[in-house]
């Protein structure tokens, strides 16, 4: 997991061939003004924009998720929003199945820490990161990216 601020993307651009272009549209645009949508993009790189109020911890936990094909870039809009996190390889009690269509599976575990992002920030969720997002008490918007690994 990486944790940072949008004017030190550049530091990451090296970790897969498609961060450059999805960090360089995250800084070249004002997410303030587009409403919740879909964005295409190409080199199998998917992304939206979602605004939702903040969930309790114990809802979130209740999709303590990782991904197998995609990386997560999780970037900060607007709002204060809470994440809790694990590393994968100390959960071992998988919920259900997984499932290849959403390239999902969840955990019923603990987070080992939580952590907040505010506007500008963003975090990076590779395989390895189990992360229960969108924890907070007022509205959060944000931009997901997911990159095929």
């Amino acid at each position: 997991m990486i944790i940072d601020n949008i004017e030190n993307a550049q530091n990451y651009f090296n970790l897969h061939p498609s961060f450059k272009d999805a960090f360089q549209y995250i800084a070249s645009n004002d997410f303030s003004t587009i409403n919740d949508a879909i964005i295409e993009f190409p080199n199998e790189i998917k992304a939206f924009i979602t605004t939702g109020q903040g969930k309790l911890k114990a809802t979130s936990l209740e999709k303590f998720e990782c991904h197998d094909k995609y990386i997560d870039i999780q970037f900060c809009v607007s709002g204060v929003e809470t994440f809790g996190w694990k590393p994968r390889e100390k959960c071992y009690l998988q919920k259900g199945a997984y499932n290849p269509e959403k390239d999902v599976r969840f955990f019923n575990e603990q987070p080992d820490m939580f952590f907040q992002l505010t506007n500008n920030q963003f975090a990076i969720f590779f395989p390895n990161d189990v992360h229960a997002p969108m924890i907070g008490d007022s509205e959060i918007k944000k931009l997901v990216v997911k990159i095929k690994i």
